[in-house]
């Protein structure tokens, strides 16, 4: 009686043993060559099948219905011959390994992609996609990722048309309506703007590198992402953070940036911290009245922190307007600035928190009690800046006595002053962050945006 008691768990046991060997179990490996009809092949395919293409050129524009891996080997192209996508995924868990996509076609009002993610099932987002080791090169855009949840783009390199205008090219990598996915460890170049995030949520975009185009990293209408240690260069604004919210950027770098380091457009509750910025300069070709290259611009954005960044040897540090108010800007450095802070408005601003400033190469306070504070504050603008910023003819009288008697009662008579930007505990030594090892075991379900206090 007893042995017949245990059968029923024995046989449940054995059920679920039986259940967990599902279809991809017996999955079969096809290897293709060029000889071979590759569309057909992809017709009869079934979910779990891995497709392994030998190297050859493959030409046309493919579609991937079924559950696959499609994965090729050293040499393998597929040349999309100039028109359409180079391959469309219409499904989910699909993952696509080792290609080199080339010659997809350039129109952008038909979002023509080397890799395309448009999954059939209407109101069902394609789930589970991993998207690695590829190499793409075209006119239009690189991967569009498009509806789609717990995506992996990793370690692809894509590469636009340089001798297109900007505005002709594709993005590198279009992210629209995502969440919960991972973009790592990708090389973009000589596209429109490198990463391009729209109506998208709880993400992460890390270790990138982004050159030679327009916006390195673009966010639109996105909320709660995560964008760290990423690098652009070579860039018209390294960072283009537009219409969003609760976003936590962290250790990125922008370095040879012609007009924008960080822009930040109707950017609300964010975290921008231990990013470095360098080199942001207008190409003397370029020059024209009202253009300067800012580390950060900061128009109508509002409850944002700026902490633990460098912006070292850009033409503006950071210039606020339209309404940029009530952020906390602490612990940053200001290096070798000719302009160290533009800031027009009728509001008070202190930047400190806590009895901690930021660093000014340009103050010339000192500390008597070596505690590391200046003992005087610092007003990195007075109304004699703000003079010539609505009116740019002063610059040919800003070394008169007139204006050195001017700058001279301002303070004396603190009364006259106008409303601008105060550091009340401006940094004696610069603040330089340690780069801290990156956590491999870090997942998108892991994230947690910080948020402002």
């Amino acid at each position: 009686m007893l042995g017949f008691k245990k059968r029923p768990s024995f046989l449940l046991v054995l059920l679920l043993v039986i259940a967990s060997y599902n279809q991809y179990t017996f999955a079969k490996v096809t290897p293709v060559t060029v000889n071979d009809d590759l569309q057909k092949v992809l017709n009869a395919s079934q979910d779990g099948d891995v497709i392994t293409l030998s190297a050859g050129k493959y030409l046309g524009n493919f579609i991937i219905a079924k559950q696959i891996t499609l994965r090729g080997e050293n040499g393998t192209v597929i040349d999309a011959q100039g028109h359409g996508h180079g391959l469309v995924l219409k499904n989910s868990y699909i993952t696509i390994d080792s290609l080199n996509i080339i010659n997809w076609g350039a129109d952008l009002d038909k979002e023509n992609s080397g890799i395309y993610v448009n999954n059939q099932r209407i109101n069902e987002r394609a789930v589970g996609l991993v998207i690695k080791n590829n190499s793409l090169s075209g006119d239009g855009f690189g991967i569009w990722l498009n509806h789609a949840t717990k995506a992996t783009i990793v370690n692809n390199k894509v590469n636009g048309n340089l001798s297109l205008p900007s505005a002709k090219r594709g993005n590198g990598i279009q992210a629209t309506n995502i969440t919960h996915s991972h973009i790592v460890n990708n090389d973009v170049s000589e596209v429109r703007d490198g990463i391009y995030v729209i109506a998208s949520q709880h993400n992460l975009i890390e270790k990138n590198t982004v050159h030679n185009l327009r916006y390195g990293i673009h966010y639109m209408n996105s909320n709660d992402n995560v964008v760290k240690d990423n690098t652009a260069y070579n860039t018209r604004a390294g960072y283009a953070l537009m219409s969003s919210s609760r976003l936590t950027v962290t250790g990125n770098k922008v370095t040879s940036s012609e007009d924008y380091g960080f822009l930040l457009n109707f950017l609300d509750e964010s975290i921008l911290s231990d990013n470095y910025i360098k080199n942001v300069w207008t190409k003397p070709e370029n020059v024209m009245a009202g253009r300067a290259g800012k580390g950060f611009f900061v128009y109508n954005s509002s409850a944002n922190v700026l902490e633990n960044n460098t912006v070292d040897t850009t033409e503006i540090g950071i210039h606020l307007t339209a309404g940029s108010e009530n952020m906390q800007v602490y612990g940053n450095n200001f290096i070798n600035n000719p302009t160290p802070v533009k800031y027009v408005s009728n509001t008070e601003q202190e930047w400190s928190k806590d009895g901690r400033g930021n660093y000014w190469s340009s103050y010339l306070g000192w500390d008597i009690d070596k505690d590391g504070i200046g003992d005087t504050i610092f007003e990195p603008n007075d109304g004699i800046d703000q003079l010539v910023w609505q009116y740019p003819e002063m610059k040919m009288i800003m070394d008169s006595p007139a204006i050195v008697i001017l700058r001279w009662v301002q303070k004396q008579f603190p009364v006259l002053k106008s409303p601008g930007v105060t550091d009340s505990y401006p940094l004696m030594k610069p603040y330089f962050y340690q780069e801290k090892p990156s956590d491999n075991s870090l997942s998108v379900n892991q994230l947690t945006p910080r948020t402002v206090q």
